[in-house]
């Protein structure tokens, strides 16, 4: 076998048995992915039909088409509304085959909308990939093993890719230097000023404050930290999955605590697909073909 096709066992697992807790977890992972679709979908909507007016920034799509009309006529509640209705119904498996497709491409609309004022955040890319690898999932593996096993097993597969590509992308865009303490110094400032500016105050925590005073504490955080995301493609194997998750995780904790930079949705979704969940539900259900078949 193949290094590619040993990978790919450890991502879609095609052997192993399908079990009650395995369906009964991905249906919850679903409705995950669903609330905090419409969540950001009505977020994006509501800012951009309040505050948007001319496009500064085009990302995506907008640089193809002129995405202001999402600026009048309510189009970007209108959005949001179809956005929740088609999300539903894939959900609810009613006829869904095309319509998590067009929820990603509208969610997308709605994402390039909102963030055309020239930031752009990367806090909510994990939930877009997701509903991604779900619209695949549901054209090309509809049935009711291939499907979740797809749809898992390529979420996990572009986790682990997106942070070894982020070690790689700061390697290649600052150097081996990177983790150099005194850029530590300057995003704990940077951020500062926007916690100053929404509570009127700011005062650094103990990690921060050490950071701060120690050059080499700033810059053992941030080679942690990138190391961590250096490993980042260990999670494609079931074995080391739950060590690098937690990992992962910790490095989040590290970059709330000194650069009040807040991943709940990374944080969240990790906490789900990193761990064998579906074990600990097949210890209380009934392992019978028949809840397998109709749950899906």
């Amino acid at each position: 076998m193949k290094w590619y096709e040993k990978i790919g066992h450890q991502l879609f697992e095609p052997n192993r048995e399908q079990t009650p807790g395995e369906l009964i977890f991905f249906k919850i992972f679903e409705l995950f992915v669903l609330i905090y679709t419409v969540k950001y979908a009505w977020e994006w909507g509501i800012y951009t039909e309040l505050r948007n007016t001319e496009v500064v920034l085009p990302l995506g799509i907008a640089n193809y088409i002129d995405i202001s009309i999402f600026f009048d006529w309510n189009l970007a509640l209108i959005n949001a509304a179809v956005i929740t209705l088609l999300s539903c119904i894939a959900y609810a498996r009613m006829g869904y085959k095309w319509f998590y497709m067009a929820v990603m491409v509208l969610l997308h609309l709605q994402y390039v909308a909102r963030f055309s004022q020239g930031e752009i955040p990367h806090s909510m890319n994990l939930i877009g990939m997701s509903v991604l690898c779900f619209a695949v999932g549901a054209i090309w593996f509809s049935d009711k093993k291939h499907m979740p096993r797809f749809v898992m097993g390529s979420i996990i597969f572009f986790i682990g890719l997106g942070y070894t590509s982020a070690f790689f992308a700061k390697l290649i865009g600052t150097g081996i230097h990177w983790f150099d303490g005194r850029h530590l110094w300057l995003w704990i400032g940077e951020k500062s000023i926007d916690v100053y500016s929404t509570f009127g105050y700011y005062e650094p925590n103990f990690l921060q404050e050490l950071a701060l005073n120690y050059l080499t504490v700033a810059s053992l955080i941030l080679l942690i930290g990138w190391l961590t995301e250096l490993i980042g493609f260990t999670m494609w194997w079931e074995k080391l999955r739950p060590y690098t998750v937690t990992l992962l995780i910790g490095m989040h904790i590290g970059i709330t605590l000194t650069m009040n930079i807040r991943f709940d949705a990374f944080v969240m979704q990790l906490i789900l697909v990193g761990y064998p969940w579906y074990k600990i539900i097949d210890n209380y259900t009934d392992h019978t073909p028949e809840l397998i078949k109709n749950w899906i």
